[in-house]
């Protein structure tokens, strides 16, 4: 009898198996879909913006890069391990163990001759990836019109060159090494290396391979060595960048020994790879590691003790005076116009006369300080913010230059509270609306800023000749905004907190080219994936003409425009060809300047204003504020301006990003008015020369004057900030837009004394004639204090004013009466034949209602100090009653100091009277105060009936004032 099996069931294994595959495709889609999602958002935003190139040049320079890296490594790494295998001994006798690690590897050996270099590819792959810019610097690097002193090479091969070669190197040993290890770790496996019974042996064709490589892995090193001898040039010793008498005498000589050593070393390899002698470059391998040793440490190690130390300042002076010439030269110093000065302390009536027009100019209103005022007064709304500290800039009203504090006042959604819908995150609330501009040396009668622009609507002399007021695009402008709509289309978006015919509020449509369109599915899609959010995909408020407005902040912006600058951390608004425009300084830096002593950009440019500073490079040694940057607040168009057409970074980098930057011809001349001496470049200046103010080696060697920073006397931990003011240095034949700083001896402990060493100022002014910089714009200026005249400094000024009984007395009847006394910025100006010390006082409330108002002003000459209601006064008083010229502030008799309170409606210039108007700006007010209360209790109904009412008395107020001009 015949019986057939039953058929195997099949196995669920395959079916396991396509799953896994198809799970494994699909998350590989969706993965790749995200990437292709975020690059195709980029691509987008940098069309939109103008500045594909930008993205292009960098996709394609790191797809370059990437492919180099990877066959640089990945096909050595393959010849080497093929090499290895197929000139394997056939017969080869192996030992036990040997047999049992090739059972091991022998099934995965083809996986690992193709896994192994391809792994190793990779890494390359995306290291050379990392390095497009400094190959692409290479490739484009120009020549400069300066050469080092030591080698009398051209700079810019220390710029674009020297690192490249270095990287360069660095890639070709890795490379050569690992090469190295593969071909023995398979000339091991496989019985071409041999060891036993104390013995190696080495089959001809490994001897051959391995020799070739280690000499050709000794030749790079070599040229290594020989490059060290360059890179002398930047490394910081004992007391400058750059080699001394030991390094010019001892090291480079030694290095150049050593690299011709490693060469003959190399040539030894070689040779063993045909007589097959190892014995030669294995001993001149050790002797090679000795050298190195004796002529890298030892010699130089002698040279410095024997010779160096016991005549130091004999040998060491063309060297100190090297690095001097370099370091002024690459940080832009070596310019300095240095005045011996020796100050007046006796205060005499009269004695300003000569400099009235600095002491018109002098700042009260501390851009520091002021910012809650503004707040108080031009808010209006919890969703309005200003920036803190607000900004100085300077407009011509009535033919003649006025310094200003700014600020836009901008969106700030965190205070919608329970209202921040994605509706109203991203397309109700978009923009912010104005500016707000204010006398920076004048004041009200109740210590208020006297204002020249602000409002909403916004009105004054800005308004008056009109310019676009929205805010789209700035400091603190949401993550994104939809905007746009087909014409005829009801507006959805809020312009401002006012409207007309009873409305509370007025709506627009944004009608500019500000982002990237996303009237289509596909687009949609890519954006919701990129913002994470479904509204953009499903909402009704997304149409065909919409705009996705983000990556708004000034400095984003122009930092993906031109990636290649270091930014100024202080982007400022101006109105500028009726356009409220974002201005941005860029730097170029370089580590690799021959002879130039290295910076920290974090400890030169970190003060009080300025707490926290982030730089993507932070020890440098060149800077060049190479480009002026204006960011639209509107449209978000970015302008990029060659400011120093002379930097060779620039050039180089203007030939890797073509048609970018735009010449200075095309800059305005309303746009030159407003361009200002940017604040990060003279903090790393002012850094510098607290030591590089001496022109001559003895005085640098010696250290004997040597200076620094004082603190600020309000923030005692860290610098005090430079501050922008209009006034006139000795020898200079009209006040002019100036930053300024003091110097102190450097000393620490019981050994400081804070007394002034130096003042530093630089005419900040490019003038204001369309594509010329004027001839002054950046001339450091430098009154060197004559040691003989003591003259106080910052901290002990504030000192002696605090320690004063009227100012102890004044501070301490404030403060009983739940006020605060606020010090405003110490500013100190050189008038008078001597140097004047300025101080506003504020005084605000301790608690509820944050409003700063100018009380007093304290100022001091010499050993006098007065401290008087106003500017004005307090130079009469200092200069026996009459001090021959007048403050910002003549004419205005404060009122007594009274618990400040809020104002009213801040869009009207002038207040009308009559008893009518008086009930309604009370009632304006009550409900300002109670609107604020119900904020801070989170009583929204209370909120919102307050908010009503303050509008009714708002309207009510506006129709008495038109009335009253009817």
């Amino acid at each position: 009898m015949t019986t057939t099996s039953a058929p195997t069931p099949a196995t669920p294994r395959k079916s396991r198996r396509a799953i896994a595959i198809t799970l494994v495709v699909l998350a590989a889609l969706v993965i790749g879909f995200f990437v292709f999602a975020n690059l195709y958002a980029d691509w987008l935003w940098f069309t939109q913006l103008g500045y594909q190139t930008v993205l292009t040049t960098q996709w394609l320079a790191r797809v370059v890069m990437f492919a180099v890296g990877f066959l640089g490594m990945a096909v050595p790494v393959w010849i080497a391990i093929q090499l290895a295998y197929r000139l394997r001994p056939v017969y080869a006798r192996l030992s036990s163990q040997l047999d049992r690690y090739q059972e091991v590897v022998e099934p995965l050996r083809r996986l690992a001759m193709w896994g192994i270099p391809v792994f190793f590819g990779f890494f390359a792959g995306f290291a050379a990836s990392a390095q497009w810019e400094t190959t692409w610097l290479w490739l484009n690097g120009v020549k400069t019109s300066a050469t080092d002193p030591q080698f009398g090479l051209d700079t810019g091969f220390y710029l674009f060159g020297m690192p490249f070669y270095s990287a360069l190197l660095g890639f070709v040993s890795a490379t050569l090494l690992i090469c190295l290890l593969m071909t023995a770790l398979v000339a091991y496996l496989y019985g071409s290396v041999r060891i036993g019974q104390r013995e190696l042996r080495i089959s001809k064709a490994a001897r051959i391979q391995l020799a070739v490589i280690a000499g050709l892995y000794l030749l790079v090193q070599a040229v290594s060595i020989w490059l060290d001898r360059y890179k002398t040039m930047v490394e910081p010793g004992d007391m400058i960048t750059g080699p001394g008498f030991t390094g010019v005498n001892a090291v480079i000589p030694g290095q150049t020994i050593l690299a011709i050593a490693a060469a003959i070393v190399a040539v030894l390899f070689f040779v063993t790879a045909f007589i097959g002698r190892w014995r030669y470059p294995l001993i001149a391998t050790g002797l090679l590691v000795v050298s190195a040793i004796v002529l890298g440490a030892v010699y130089p190690w002698i040279i410095n003790t024997v010779e160096v130390k016991p005549n130091e300042l004999s040998l060491e002076r063309p060297y100190y005076q090297r690095n001097i010439d370099a370091t002024k030269i690459a940080y832009g110093i070596d310019g300095l116009d240095k005045t011996e000065f020796t100050a007046e302390t006796d205060a005499e009536a009269g004695q300003l006369q000569q400099d009235a027009q600095t002491t018109a100019s002098i700042r009260i209103m501390d851009p520091a300080i002021i910012s809650p005022t503004i707040k108080q007064l031009e808010q209006y709304r919890s969703y309005y913010q200003f920036q803190d500290p607000l900004d100085v800039d300077r407009y011509e009203i009535d033919g003649e230059s006025q310094d200003t504090v700014v600020s836009v006042r901008e969106l700030n959604l965190a205070e919608l509270g329970a209202s921040a819908t994605w509706q109203n995150t991203s397309v109700v609330y978009t923009h912010g609306y104005g500016i707000v501009a204010a006398k920076g040396n004048a004041r009200t009668a109740d210590g208020e800023p006297v204002f020249i622009e602000r409002g909403i609507p916004a009105h004054g002399v800005l308004s008056d000749e009109g310019f676009e007021p929205r805010v789209y695009f700035g400091e603190h402008s949401p993550a994104y905004s939809i905007v746009g709509a087909p014409e005829g289309a009801p507006p959805v978006e809020l312009d401002y907190p006012r409207g007309t015919d009873g409305a509370s509020e007025t709506k627009y449509t944004f009608d500019g080219d500000g982002g990237p369109r996303i009237g289509d599915f596909f687009t949609k899609l890519i954006y919701a994936l990129k913002f994470q959010s479904e509204q953009i995909l499903f909402s009704d408020y997304v149409n065909s003409e919409s705009q996705i407005l983000y990556d708004r902040h000034p400095l984003t912006r122009v930092k993906k425009a031109a990636p290649y600058l270091e930014l100024d951390s202080d982007p400022y608004p101006s109105v500028v060809d009726g356009r409220i425009v974002w201005i941005v300084d860029g730097y170029t830096l370089a580590s690799t300047y021959p002879y130039s002593t290295t910076v920290s950009l974090d400890q030169a440019i970190t003060d009080s204003n300025n707490t926290q500073p982030r730089f993507a490079i932070d020890n440098i040694n060149y800077i060049r504020n190479s480009v002026k940057a204006t960011v639209d607040a509107y449209s978000g168009e970015v302008t990029l301006y060659a400011w120093d057409t002379e930097d060779p970074v620039l050039q180089t980098w203007q030939k890797i990003y073509p048609g970018t930057v735009e010449p200075i011809s095309e800059m305005s001349s309303d746009l030159m008015s407003h361009v200002r001496y940017p604040t990060d470049l003279f903090k790393v200046q002012r850094a510098m020369l607290g030591v590089y103010h001496v022109d001559d080696a003895a005085s640098f060697y010696q250290s004997d004057n040597r200076w620094a920073t004082p603190n600020d006397p309000q923030d005692t931990t860290r610098f005090q900030p430079p501050y922008y003011l209009t006034m006139k240095m000795p020898g200079q034949v009209a006040p002019t837009f100036s930053m300024f700083t003091t110097f102190i001896p450097q000393a620490t402990g019981a050994g400081a004394r804070n007394v002034l060493m130096g003042y530093l100022a630089v005419d900040a002014d490019a003038g204001a004639e369309a594509g010329v910089k004027k001839d002054d714009y950046g001339k450091l200026r430098m009154l060197v204090i004559d040691a003989d005249t003591t003259i106080p400094g910052p901290g002990q000024v504030q000192n002696t004013f605090d320690a004063n009984p009227e100012v102890s007395s004044f501070s301490n009847l404030l403060n009983q009466n739940q006020s605060r006394v606020l010090n405003g910025n110490l500013l100190t100006l050189p008038v008078g034949g001597g140097l004047l010390y300025v101080q506003p006082v504020f005084v605000q409330s301790s608690g509820g209602t944050q409003l700063p108002i100018l009380q007093k002003i304290l100022v001091s000459f010499g050993n006098k100090v007065a401290f008087e209601d106003t500017l004005n006064e307090g130079l009469d008083a200092l200069f026996g009653g009459d001090s021959g010229a007048e403050g910002g502030d003549a004419g205005v008799e404060p009122t007594e100091p009274t618990e400040p309170t809020e104002p009213t409606d801040p869009t009207q210039p002038t207040e009308p009277t009559g008893s009518e108007y008086q009930q309604a700006l009370q009632a304006a007010q009550q409900a300002m105060i109670d609107r604020q209360t119900a904020l801070e209790a989170g009583d929204w109904a209370a909120y919102g009936e307050a908010d009503k009412r303050l509008t009714d008395a708002v309207t009510k107020l506006l129709e008495l004032e038109a009335a009253q001009e009817g």
